[in-house]
């Protein structure tokens, strides 16, 4: 026959016609038996490819399409390509007919030119371009996966993109994105290097359809933004915690108190708020300077935080003022965590750079919220009246709201 057919099983070629193996300039059908069909397609045409050859079923056939291939010796052609199931020797196969449609002179070096240039991109972008079939397997992946993943292109081609995600969870969230809205951008993710780090990335991709309309798989690029990440993550940091102390500075504690009172107002639960307060701080820094003041409120936190759950939140809101909110505590509860809280603080031995001893005691006022709250400032005024009473009447001890 003078055109150009080919019999595809399990999307390997296992029978060619003369016409087939001069097509793909091939010495003889040897050298082209159990290959890939996707080896001599164009990369950018092989989703409708594989979409085409994967249909199920008996007596279908595909409409005649133009396809871009690549021959053994490295040239270009442009195929009509028409397809249909057939069965050979006992197996479901595709019979593939192909008409060499490649003009001889212009058309031949806009090929060439294209494909130069599609390669150069694909060669040296700093992205990653990938591409997955309809059941998540890694069909094509770019150069660049090596500096990103650590992984050569072979290492990760054939292989489940969800083996590289730390988390199926990740993975699950994108493919969800992507089937109800057809693409992605700048998806946030992690995915795993070859040397074990988990890498921030970020995902720019679309859905594949089949010329039938149906889903083929994904295709698009993901860049490391790890450093970015960490740069978010650092200056989220910092404006939320307290650089001293390492807890969470004023504006940081009444954002999330706030949405745990609200909390409260809704379901009618348990929250206790205390103000705590260095007794005669001015006095330690006056006396031993600032760089002893700074360290006795490290120690001062970092003792706190022993006393409490991690769903409790500790919080500084200024100079020598901290705040503790306490969920689902009762009083009894409350006053236990206040009272460990002043008796530790009280027997916490400090020391001047110069060897002197010095101590600390703290006063706290407790209040816990009510039914008739209309907002957090109720219990904080509360907290720091009580707050004004153990001072009032000594320091150095728990007062709760009247």
């Amino acid at each position: 026959m003078p055109v150009a057919v080919a019999i595809v099983v399990n999307d390997k070629l296992a029978k060619l016609n003369l016409a087939a193996v001069h097509l793909l300039e091939a010495n003889d059908e040897q050298m082209l038996l159990g290959r890939p069909v996707n080896d001599f397609v164009h990369p950018l045409d092989q989703p409708r490819s594989q979409g085409r050859l994967k249909k199920q079923g008996e007596n279908w056939e595909n409409a005649t399409s133009k396809f871009r291939i690549t021959t053994c010796k490295g040239n270009f052609r442009m195929l009509l390509v028409m397809s249909r199931a057939i069965h050979y020797e006992g197996r479901d196969a595709v019979m593939i007919s192909g008409m060499d449609m490649t003009g001889q002179n212009e058309m031949d070096e806009q090929m060439r030119q294209s494909e130069f240039n599609f390669r150069r991109l694909f060669e040296n972008m700093q992205d990653v371009y990938y591409r997955t079939d309809v059941k998540g397997i890694v069909q094509k992946v770019s150069p660049a996966v090596y500096k990103v993943l650590g992984y050569e292109p072979g290492e990760v081609e054939g292989k489940a993109a969800e083996a590289f995600y730390p988390q199926a969870s990740d993975r699950d969230a994108f493919k969800k994105e992507i089937m109800m809205n057809g693409m992605v951008n700048d998806f946030p993710g992690q995915m795993v290097h070859k040397d074990g780090r988990v890498i921030d990335i970020s995902i720019n991709s679309q859905a594949l359809f089949d010329d039938e309309g149906h889903f083929a798989g994904v295709e698009g690029i993901c860049r490391d933004v790890t450093q970015r990440k960490m740069l978010e993550r650092e200056l989220q940091r910092l404006a939320t915690t307290d650089s001293l102390t390492g807890i969470a500075n004023r504006r940081a504690f009444l954002e999330h108190a706030e949405h745990i009172f609200k909390s409260c107002q809704r379901y009618q639960t348990e929250m206790t708020l205390m103000m705590l307060d260095l007794d005669f701080f001015k006095a330690i820094n006056d006396k031993y300077g600032h760089q002893c003041g700074d360290a006795a409120l490290i120690h001062f936190a970092e003792t706190v935080k022993v006393e409490l759950r991690e769903s409790d939140l500790f919080g500084r809101l200024g100079g020598e003022e901290f705040c503790v909110l306490l969920q689902q505590a009762s009083r009894p509860e409350a006053m236990l965590v206040a009272e460990r809280i002043r008796a530790h603080i009280q027997a916490m031995p400090l020391n001047t750079p110069t060897g002197e001893s010095f101590s600390l005691t703290v006063s706290i006022g407790i209040a816990t919220y009510r039914a008739g709250d209309d907002r957090l400032g109720r219990l904080l005024e509360r907290s720091d009246k009580a707050l004004y009473q153990a001072k009032s009447h000594g320091r150095n001890q728990v007062t709760w709201e009247v």
